[in-house]
């Protein structure tokens, strides 16, 4: 307290979730009327750090989460290699493919091996490795968590507790469904997403150009990448997918500036609209209907469907540049 009085002006302090007494003491000072000092707190993704802010600082911080590159801070002509290489700075920023795929795998096994217990997660390493690279195989798919331990050999809890580990730590997004009262029967269970796509290339074995774009999961890749683009430039009041069990489904339903925008993520040349985007443009009352793919022209493809570039979309966000 003694040391931290006396500072005047923006104080930063690295490493935060070490020092848990260090929150009550911030608080008092975040208290005093005069506010001499506004303090900077850096800190990775920590239940101790999310726990000890939300108690002591409840009303008193504010929490900007750093991320990666995204579209709007790597020119237009690099959208593949973001795609390819994810935004982790030094991973896009390689001199070439393999070098990416080294600092990739290297960071894999580091945050295996040594930040998840620094983070205060007690998980098995290898265990937490086969768990990460099985749940690959459901992005942009449905959560099965059932499954996934059952081929684990573990209890569907434990798998829980998995999940939960890289959803806090922002290796993955769980995406829930839409809800309403429609008299159909709609997917109840949330979809995962990888959060950056190099991780997931990797963790896939898709560390060349041919090996992604021959892998029978390209499209799922590009599906969850754009989805990253469009929630980080867009901030969504809320967001979720639509899917029904016999079929009709929309990627992304979001609620922006008081309208309901459903987004389709196709990695196609000339995507065209589709059956399933009418059903769920009308049973989730959407306000319009984005088809976004890599391309570079907008186009209708029918009342209130447009086919949208991936960036453009990012680029028409209220926020952007």
């Amino acid at each position: 307290m003694n040391v931290l009085r006396g500072l005047r002006g923006l104080e930063v302090i690295d490493e935060a979730q070490r020092q848990p007494a260090l929150f009550p003491v911030l608080r008092v000072l975040a208290d005093r009327p005069e506010r001499p000092a506004t303090f900077l707190i850096l800190g990775s993704a920590s239940p101790e750090l999310s726990r000890q802010s939300a108690e002591s600082l409840a009303g008193r911080v504010e929490t900007i989460e750093m991320r990666g590159f995204d579209l709007r801070e790597v020119p237009g002509e690099t959208q593949e290699a973001l795609w390819r290489r994810g935004g982790f700075p030094r991973s896009f920023l390689a001199a070439d493919e393999q070098e990416s795929a080294v600092w990739r795998r290297n960071f894999i096994q580091t945050f295996l091996e040594r930040d998840l217990a620094v983070l205060g997660f007690g998980l098995s390493p290898a265990l937490m490795g086969r768990f990460w690279t099985m749940l690959a195989h459901y992005h942009a798919q449905v959560w099965n968590g059932s499954e996934i331990a059952a081929s684990l050999g573990i209890a569907p809890n434990t798998a829980r507790a998995y999940l939960d580990a890289l959803e806090q730590t922002f290796m993955i997004r769980r995406l829930q469904p839409w809800h309403a009262n429609l008299g159909k029967r709609l997917v109840k269970t949330p979809r995962i997403y990888f959060r950056d796509s190099g991780l997931f290339h990797s963790l896939c074995g898709m560390e060349s150009v041919s090996a992604l774009l021959t892998h029978p999961k390209v499209g799922a890749s590009w599906e969850g990448f754009a989805l990253e683009e469009i929630l980080r430039a867009w901030r969504p009041a809320q967001a979720w997918f639509y899917a029904v069990h016999s079929g009709p489904e929309m990627d992304l339903v979001m609620e922006t500036d008081g309208r309901r925008i459903g987004v389709e993520f196709k990695r196609s040349d000339a995507p065209v609209a589709t059956r399933s985007m009418h059903v769920a443009k009308s049973d989730a009352a959407l306000d319009e209907v984005w088809v976004v793919y890599p391309g570079t022209r907008s186009y209708a493809m029918a009342d209130g469907i447009t086919a949208r570039p991936l960036e453009e979309c990012v680029g028409a966000a209220p926020d952007a540049g």
